[in-house]
This record gives structure tokens, sequence and C-alpha cells, in this order.
């Protein structure tokens, strides 16, 4: 009889590329990227308290919704997020990949269907309050900033598609 390791594990619930197949239903969906310029830099310093490690990030789009799968450490370990934004607004979050050893209530429906309908204020705060999960601060702190994060981008895309 063995014993398990203890430390952090992989729980992959869905592979991103499911989950773009899950929302739009075809594979031919439009991929696009949106380049993280010197405008855009200090907006998502705001949010992240940082400065991203990567020039662009992929998102797919059909009709004005977009799709994003976004990462950002939660305590130690990165957590991965697919979140849909239709019309300015939340309509899907969900985890995708979790990494950490503590936090995973995060990937329930209990969790993740308060951030529906929600979008970015002024102040790149949510629009509405998004209850934590007592011993998940971190990882709850995490997907509030992927959640304004994928607004965020999904208003600057469509800006820039228009142009």
């Amino acid at each position: 009889m063995g014993v398990a390791p203890v430390g952090r594990a992989t729980t992959v619930y869905q592979e991103p590329e499911d989950f773009i197949r899950e929302v739009f239903g075809s594979p031919a969906v439009r991929s696009g990227r949106l380049w993280i310029d010197k405008d855009l830099q200090p907006e998502v310093r705001r949010i992240l308290g940082h400065d991203l490690s990567v020039l662009r990030i992929r998102y797919w789009s059909q009709a004005g919704r977009t799709a994003w799968i976004l990462e950002e450490i939660g305590k130690d370990q990165p957590i991965t997020a697919g979140i849909v934004i239709n019309d300015t607004k939340i309509e899907q979050i969900k985890v995708l990949i979790f990494r950490e050893t503590r936090g995973w209530e995060i990937r329930y429906p209990f969790f993740t269907d308060q951030f529906s309908g929600a979008s970015l204020e002024q102040n790149y705060d949510l629009s509405q309050h998004i209850d934590g999960i007592s011993g998940a601060t971190l990882s709850v702190n995490t997907m509030v900033k992927l959640a304004r994060l994928a607004l965020l981008f999904h208003r600057h895309s469509q800006i820039r598609e228009r142009k």
C-alpha cells in the first residue's frame, strides 16, 4: 500500500480546447491576438498588481462574444480559467486547471455562478460583489482578478476589431 505524496497536484477539470469547443460549438471559430502594448499594460497592472510577462493574449470570438483562457498565480501555483464575455458582461467563468493544494472549491457553481452578468466598472472593479470561501481567499482573489482581466481584454479587443 502506497502513500499519496503531499504537496501540489494538478487537476485538469477541462482541457482549454474542449472549453472553447463547448462555448462556441465549432472548432472553426475565429481566434485572434490582443497585444499587451504600452497603453494596455498600466490597466493590466492595476488589476493584477504586476505586469504581464507575455506580449499578446490569444482569444476566440464570434458575434460579439469572446472567450479567454487566462492564468494567474493563486498562492503558489497558476490557476487556469476559461471566461466568456458577451456584450461587456461575464456569461461564464470556469476553472479549467487547478494546481494549488487548497482552494479547489472555487470550481463549483455555487462560487462561479456569482460572476454571471458582472461587468467592469470604471475603477476596474466588478459591478457585483463576489462572496469569498473560507480557506480559499487567495484562489477567490485570483478568480476575481481573472474575471476583471477578461472584461478589460474584451473591451480592448472590441475596440481594436472596429478599427
